[in-house]
């Protein structure tokens, strides 16, 4: 649907836009019209809603460099990951008018101009609608405090690290070597070091690795780094990298649960740029510990990575020394620790759905052949909802909620894809506590099915 937008401006720095999204709906936002870099700014949306009263969804995208915190909600369910800011409502409150207000942090190393982008969601007479929104230009005047060479357009920083092919070392003095990851804690976890020799790589550079199936990550050390940790694959992002030449970041391995002692095996690359294009190397794991580490080891571990892993030169480049010898390195034997009792499995009796009289619908969010211990698992997935769990064709199901009205449970089941990291939650049926088709419950009730 067309938007009909009105800009005003204020004497004090203030744009106000006016989106016209529907018959009686309107939405308003406030920003300013310049921040500093590494100050705050509030963004105000006004939701004029007229008679809309069921599901909703507010969204926006922030660039990259953006942090974004609640200060008012109006009820609604408010996240920000992967830079998505989210409000929303399994049912919109009363009244004809709702105020949002979140807060924006920006990064003190950018520069330049941005626009915040969003769509707002909702449910009018059973149908879905979606509006598109953008505000006026914001301006970002840089910050006087710190060294203006490491300062960023945020425009720039948005690109950063198109994939490309991977370039072999002998392409360039830039190297990034993983220790072999090291047990941490009582937990199988695993504390995941990387070395970055970053030679001439100076600015917009990331690691990216490939995680285990069932594995989380925490950042441990980022060196200034964006972490992110998205689809099994852990990210580290600089818009421009540390001074020093060389530096380790590292990040924790959260094994799953009642796994017992796992063999981790991780795959990576370290990609930066030089000029217009982007340069990849692998990530290579060598049985080192990247703690205090004397300079001379430091050097014949780097050169050794080099010279076992040349490979083909990308034209544009020519084969790099540093001179000298290679410093032979000799390694230990590592004694197997004794192996740590696996966990007992987990008590899945208290959380073991009952039977309720009638038909009524669930929403089913995950299943597994083994136990899980539910509590942990599912706080990692922003899960703040009672889940049971049923065993059904040899499967652990875990569902949430209960309606009578499939409806009720179809806008639920878009609440958990909207709002958590689990896209793939599905509305299940069930009569006096077994499990029905959905078509079947639908007839039993003369209910209406919805998209």
């Amino acid at each position: 649907m067309p938007s009909i937008v009105a800009v005003l401006y204020n004497l004090i720095g203030i744009t106000l836009l006016s989106f016209l999204i529907g018959n009686n709906v309107a939405l308003n936002v406030n920003v300013p019209k310049a921040v500093k870099a590494g100050s705050e700014f509030d963004v105000e949306v006004i939701l004029k809603k007229g008679n809309l009263s069921g599901f909703a969804r507010l969204q926006q995208d922030l660039p990259m460099g953006l942090t974004a915190q609640l200060v008012e909600s109006s009820l609604g369910d408010f996240s920000f990951d992967e830079q998505k800011l989210r409000f929303v409502w399994l049912r919109l409150p009363e009244g004809k008018e709702m105020r949002l207000v979140y807060r924006i942090k920006v990064d003190e190393r950018l520069k330049g101009s941005f626009a915040l982008k969003g769509t707002f969601a909702y449910i009018d007479n059973n149908e879905r609608k979606t509006a598109n929104f953008q505000t006026e230009t914001i301006r970002i005047n840089p910050s006087t405090r710190i060294d203006p060479n490491l300062i960023v357009d945020i425009n720039e920083f948005q690109t950063i690290i198109p994939p490309q092919a991977p370039v072999g070392f002998m392409a360039s003095n830039v190297r990034c070597i993983r220790q072999t990851p090291i047990p941490s804690g009582a937990e199988n976890d695993y504390l995941v070091k990387l070395l970055v020799n970053k030679g001439n790589a100076l600015k917009f550079a990331k690691i990216e690795e490939d995680v285990p199936e069932g594995f989380t990550a925490e950042a441990v050390e980022t060196k200034d780094a964006v972490f992110t940790f998205k689809d099994q694959k852990v990210k580290f992002l600089w818009m421009n990298l540390p001074a020093e030449p060389r530096f380790v970041v590292s990040y924790k391995l959260i094994a799953p649960d009642g796994k017992g002692n796992i063999t981790v095996s991780l795959k990576g690359t370290f990609s930066y740029l030089v000029g217009e294009a982007t340069r990849v190397v692998d990530i290579i794991q060598k049985d080192i510990d990247l703690t205090n580490i004397d300079p001379a080891t430091l050097d014949g571990l780097i050169s050794s990575t080099f010279s076992t892993e040349g490979a083909n030169i990308i034209s544009g480049f020519t084969p790099y020394s540093e001179g000298g010898i290679d410093i032979p390195i000799e390694y230990k034997k590592i004694e197997d620790k004794p192996k740590r009792k696996a966990k007992p499995e987990f008590d899945m009796t208290p959380f073991m759905l009952m039977p309720e009289k009638g038909v009524y619908y669930r929403v089913q969010i995950a299943a597994g052949h083994k136990p899980i211990d539910m509590k942990r698992y599912f706080t990692r997935y922003n899960i703040k909802y009672d889940v049971r769990t049923e065993k059904h064709e040899g499967w652990y199901k875990y569902s949430i909620g209960s309606f009578k009205e499939y409806k009720g449970a179809r806008d639920f089941r878009i609440l958990i894809w909207n709002s958590t990291r689990i896209n793939d939650a599905f509305v299940t049926a069930y009569n006096n506590g077994t499990r029905i088709t959905v078509q079947e419950a639908l007839m039993i009730t003369s209910q209406k099915w919805y998209r």
